[in-house]
């Protein structure tokens, strides 16, 4: 599961508002959780222990979640990918995942 993913249950298993959250992380404002909520951006590590302890979890849950959003076989361009296509509605995802599938090369016929 990705971070964003991660935290967004969290957030809704404790009852925790984006507010709730900013607040008890430093140098976060409301955009800055919306933006890791919507999986745009990633907390730092200072963050990553202050979001542990605001959701009562150990922070090396987190920093495998983390790990895992990271994932170094992608490249830079699949992660940027990845991130676009979370920002984007169900049905715009939908027919992005058309226009891909469209482009993908057929198999060769023997």
């Amino acid at each position: 599961m990705s971070i964003d993913a991660t935290l967004r249950l969290l957030s809704k298993a404790r009852g925790l508002s984006v507010a709730d959250i900013a607040t008890a992380i430093p140098r976060a404002g409301i955009g800055t959780v919306n933006a890791w909520l919507k999986g745009e951006k990633l907390p730092g590590r200072d963050q990553v222990d202050a979001l542990a302890r605001a959701f009562g979890v150990p922070a090396s849950a987190l920093l495998s979640e983390l790990a895992s959003t990271l994932d170094p076989a992608r490249t830079k361009g699949e992660h940027e990918l990845l991130a676009a296509y979370r920002a984007l509605g169900t049905r715009q995802q939908g027919a992005l995942l058309e226009v891909a599938r469209s482009m993908k090369p057929r198999a060769s016929r023997k």
